[in-house]
């Protein structure tokens, strides 16, 4: 199911178009300060985000800028209201790929955010996330709580291979075939108990990532 973030103070309003978005079949989450957006952010990347231009800890293009900083191909969207500058909005400071006015049609806000995520090719895939943990796959880089973590390859595709099969179990057999065998380098079973043992270190030991006992590893969100 495709996931936005709807970053909206005004509860009646957010609950409004929560409730139509969901009836098409998307899921979405509601911040009601931009402090509440970044944080969750950190945790869980979504496909798009939308976002109020006023917001009562400061303006949507802070928010924005941050946005583009560390996921720069995540589609946002702007909600204004009249007066507010086109060019302010959606300029290349700010970062925003589409702006809507309030008030608004639901209808069109649907549409809108349909065709961008049309546009976006589904880039926020490349976006992996669990809890503090954060992938970029195209810069093949990773961070834990803000920080930049230096992974080795095996240990890279270690996570990737988890990231991407968050939520299930992934076995040992699957695992080492994936990372290892696929270059068809033979390894024993306990390079990967090394190299999870130094996975977990670097990270911080996250408590996302946990070992199904005689069968494998998974990923899993706990906030």
């Amino acid at each position: 199911m495709v996931e936005l973030y709807y970053v909206e103070d005004d509860a009646a309003i957010a609950g409004v178009v929560q409730k139509y978005l969901e009836q098409k079949g998307l899921r979405v989450t509601i911040c009601a300060t931009l402090l509440q957006a970044r944080e969750a952010l950190e945790t869980q990347v979504p496909a798009l985000v939308l976002l109020d231009w006023n917001m009562p800890d400061g303006q949507g293009d802070s928010l924005c800028r941050w946005i583009r900083r560390n996921w720069k191909e995540l589609p946002v969207i702007f909600l204004t209201v009249r007066g507010d500058s086109p060019d302010i909005v959606c300029g290349f400071e700010n970062g925003a790929d589409d702006y809507v006015v309030k008030p608004f049609s639901l209808e069109v806000l649907y549409s809108r955010i349909m065709a961008l995520l049309r546009r976006s090719g589904g880039a926020a895939g490349k976006y992996l996330s669990c809890d503090g943990i954060r992938m970029d796959t195209d810069r093949r880089s990773v961070f834990s709580h803000g920080e930049e973590i230096l992974l080795s390859t095996s240990e890279y595709e270690l996570l990737l291979c988890l990231m991407q099969n968050k939520g299930r179990t992934v076995t040992r057999e699957k695992i080492l075939e994936r990372v290892w065998d696929v270059n068809g380098n033979y390894v024993n079973d306990n390079t990967l108990t090394v190299t999870m043992k130094r996975l977990r270190d670097r990270l911080g030991a996250p408590g996302c990532l946990k070992t199904v006992r005689s069968v494998g590893y998974r990923m899993e969100d706990t906030i």
